[in-house]
């Protein structure tokens, strides 16, 4: 197998781009003409895709196919003959895998570009576009002499990469992210026996001194729950600010755009997936879809198969590696992306029509240093049970005061693993995300917040399938603090590098958001000891404490479960579901759910750290 290193680029190149430049009008010209002799396309679908390449550029060829104009066998034989080279006969497609390492198999998947073979004087180097080839012409002389070009579909090249590579580029993907940034030095281990002596020092404590065991731990609980409701309060002021948003930009040429799709056991759902992407408004030759699949899932490529995808739609296989993570998938289909922004959206989404054009419209009127817009999530189903009701409770308040209230205090946003649009420049220079973190989304954000990027909150909602059974949510939440604890023992290595590259104020949000947020959902059962009282029942901490010093530890737990409500009923209130406030108290009953997904992280992050507990989609669909 070949190494790493000898995936990417050599020496002085840098990792290369695909630009997709416009390709000369009488090259595009001709291609249609022999189309038209071939009647492959009719002169009135051929006329408006000319219109189209000429105002917004890219290649002719991803113009005819996204539009589905013409099949590709007939247009790699017309590319061909314009370009007067061979078509090399895909089923004998062997390429040289040292003729691979040397140009790098990442610049290979990125361009399209396969050195096949030696022969006589020069080598053969397949090609997607003709029209790229020249352009990079002088780099593959640099390293293999003479060259010679021939043509073989975008499909055939990535097949026969794979096959010579696809087990260098599986195992790339997990390594992206650089080591001392990376969760992967974890060893759950080396917190065995530090864990288990806590756990002894409790129990003594619990059974030597009792009372004051408990008052100890209530007044870490009541610290841990005060800061997390005090930055959920703050987020709420900071929420309520008016921002002012730039005006639509006018753009001279609109960029090619990638969405990727992580798909894992999803047969149920993929066709409603490709149909709800189909609303995307945005010009299909600049729309780059790519629905990531693991290889020995069948059950989904099968269902795929049977969508019939459109031109702008493909599918990208993942090789089989040491971790199934959805970061590892994503890692890999980024090479097989051909736009400059880069988005990520989950199975069962259905993102708002107009999404796209709002994402490039901010982009284009911020400066460089905004590297990631966030969109909202909401649900198409909370009306299904009681168990969805307090799910979009729950997601109203973290995406429509949360969040954005954290992005205005100027504080590092914490990201959702969907909806998410990135730079792509950005997100090559940070390593990706980290494939062993299954909260990829929340680390990339800290390092982006890390290396000087901001994030900015987007006002577009993507609609995605509520989790309606409490067994599913709890597995789910379960990963999410699990990648939450994981995300803080990662940045909190050297402490003091995290706080000089974030500065105080993001440090300390830093610190209330992930630590706190994991052990209030931890120690919530020694404040729920308080609502004892209501039942009639005595408390233990009462017998030490004066009466005056324990009312004061009540009114903080009622300050706290007051301020949870409000928060709760004021994201509600941003909604468009009408559902009643009066939901919102009854989560007292939906919060211990998070603190058994709480120790259930806690006893993985021992046993099982890189665990993707898999969240199961469309079991309550509710839309086409």
């Amino acid at each position: 197998m070949a190494s790493v290193i000898a995936l990417q680029p050599r020496g002085q190149f840098a990792p290369l781009q695909d630009t997709a430049p416009v390709a000369p009008p009488s090259r595009a010209e001709a291609l249609a003409q022999v189309l038209l002799t071939d009647a492959q396309v009719s002169p009135h679908a051929m006329v408006e895709a000319l219109r189209l390449h000429r105002a917004r550029g890219g290649r002719f060829a991803d113009v005819l196919l996204t539009r589905g104009l013409v099949a590709e066998a007939p247009l790699y034989q017309a590319m061909a003959r314009v370009w007067q080279v061979g078509l090399l006969d895909t089923a004998a497609l062997r390429p040289d895998a040292r003729l691979i390492d040397r140009f790098g198999a990442v610049n290979c998947m990125a361009l399209h570009l396969l050195p096949c073979r030696v022969l006589g004087g020069g080598t053969l180097v397949a090609t997607a576009y003709p029209e790229d080839f020249h352009r990079h012409r002088p780099q593959l002389e640099a390293l293999f002499g003479p060259v010679m070009m021939t043509l073989a579909p975008r499909a055939a090249i990535e097949t026969a990469l794979l096959a010579a590579r696809g087990a260098g580029l599986a195992q790339l993907a997990e390594t992206r992210v650089p080591l001392p940034d990376s969760c992967r030095r974890y060893r759950a281990a080396a917190y065995r026996l530090p864990s288990a002596i806590l756990g002894l020092v409790l129990l003594l404590a619990a059974t030597l001194w009792p009372s004051h065991a408990l008052l100890g731990l209530t007044l870490f609980a009541l610290l841990s729950g005060t800061a997390f409701t005090g930055l959920k309060m703050a987020a709420l002021f900071g929420a309520l600010l008016k921002r002012k948003e730039p005006p639509a930009p006018i753009i001279a040429r609109l960029p090619i755009v990638s969405v990727m799709v992580a798909l894992y056991r999803e047969a149920n759902i993929a066709p409603r997936l490709v149909k709800r992407l189909g609303k995307l408004d945005y010009p299909q030759e600049l729309l780059d879809v790519l629905l990531v699949v693991e290889a020995d899932d069948h059950l989904t490529r099968a269902a795929l198969d049977r969508a019939d995808l459109p031109g702008w739609m493909r599918i990208v296989v993942v090789p089989d590696g040491t971790v199934k993570t959805k970061p590892r998938a994503l890692n890999f289909a980024l090479d097989h992306c051909r736009g400059s922004i880069v988005g990520v959206y989950d199975a069962e989404d259905a993102p708002e029509p107009d999404q796209i054009r709002k994402v490039v419209d901010r982009f284009h009127a911020r400066g460089p240093d905004l590297a990631c817009l966030q969109g909202r999530l909401d649900f198409y189903n909370p009306r299904v049970n009681w168990f969805s009701r307090c799910f979009t409770i729950e997601y109203a308040a973290w995406f429509r005061l949360l969040l954005p209230g954290i992005e205005r205090l100027g504080l590092a946003v914490p990201l959702g693993g969907t909806t998410l649009f990135f730079r792509r420049a950005v997100l090559e220079n940070l390593g990706r995300w980290d494939a062993h973190n299954v909260t990829e989304d929340a680390d990339l954000g800290m390092r982006l917040a890390r290396r000087g990027y901001r994030t900015e909150l987007l006002d577009t909602t993507t609609f995605e399938e509520a989790n309606c059974r409490p067994r599913s949510w709890v597995k789910q939440r379960s990963r999410w603090i699990k990648g939450f604890m994981m995300t803080w023992l990662t940045h909190m290595r050297d402490p003091m590098l995290l706080w000089r590259e974030l500065g105080p104020r993001k440090f300390l949000g830093f610190q209330l958001l992930l630590a706190g947020s994991v052990l209030h959902a931890l120690l919530a059962p020694v404040l729920w000891s308080f609502w004892l009282l209501a039942l009639g029942f005595f408390h233990p901490v009462m017998q030490i404490l004066p009466e005056g010093r324990f009312f004061l530890l009540m009114c903080s737990f009622m300050a706290v479960e007051i301020s949870l409500i409000v928060f709760g009923i004021a994201g509600l209130a941003r909604t468009s579901h009408k559902l009643s406030p009066l939901w919102v108290p009854t989560m007292v009953l939906y919060y211990p759910l998070a603190t058994l997904a709480a120790y259930k992280a806690a006893w993985e992050m021992l046993v099982q750290p890189f665990y993707w507990d898999k969240t199961s989609h469309g079991e309550f669909d509710q839309i086409g």
